[in-house]
């Protein structure tokens, strides 16, 4: 129950606490709307979603200045790919928003000025022969990890937990296996079905 709430499957939570004679103490519609900014991250459409988190949780982009950053940049990004699509080319929209909205926060921040000229770069050269590093900000792969990062801010702002139970157990018993096999201690491999990072000890004890 704790994992289809907090990976969004509302419809699944619902049915699952029907069968089970559960009642769900989470708001399900707050998991709809995870999906639905989620699901807008994906397709690009980055200003909708931080309006609707806005509407939702007015002070979660004013107190998470990095979080605010890494979708004012995935915005960027969005509209330097959709000036590269055009038949024109114009970056005139993409260079106007930098220079109102991110300009501003890089100057005392070294991070974000590097990520914004990192992004800036991306209008130097063609999309089709990027360079590895500039080919990450164009790859559908950042609006994940974005979104990820968005996902686990609302979490955190509804007093849900960031990661389902299973998944802190699942990295729990990697890290005692890999411990028990560092000892050379047999232990049974066993495959729950999770792909899970290998974390070190103090991140496992810490989850």
């Amino acid at each position: 129950m704790n994992y289809l709430i907090i990976e969004g499957y509302k419809s699944a939570a619902v049915n699952f606490a029907q069968e089970a004679n559960m009642s769900h103490q989470v708001d399900l519609d707050s998991s709809q709307e995870r999906v639905d900014i989620r699901h807008a991250i994906h397709h690009g459409d980055i200003q909708t979603v931080i309006e609707r988190i806005n509407e939702l949780h007015p002070e979660l982009l004013e107190t998470n200045l990095p979080l605010h950053f890494s979708l004012l940049r995935l915005q960027l990004i969005e509209l330097i790919r959709n000036c590269a699509q055009s038949p024109d080319g114009d970056i005139s929209e993409a260079l106007a928003f930098a220079t109102t909205h991110l300009a501003p926060r890089a100057p005392g921040n070294s991070k974000y000025l590097q990520d914004l000229e990192r992004t800036m770069a991306l209008l130097c050269f063609p999309m089709e022969n990027l360079a590895p590093p500039l080919a990450e900000l164009m790859d559908p792969a950042l609006r994940r990890q974005v979104a990820d990062k968005v996902n686990e801010a609302i979490l955190e702002v509804q007093g849900v937990p960031k990661e389902a139970k299973i998944r802190r157990l699942v990295r729990l018993r990697a890290w005692a296996e890999q411990r028990m096999r560092s000892e050379r201690r047999d232990m049974p491999n066993m495959d729950l079905g999770l792909d899970v990072e290998s974390q070190t000890s103090d991140d496992a004890m810490g989850a």
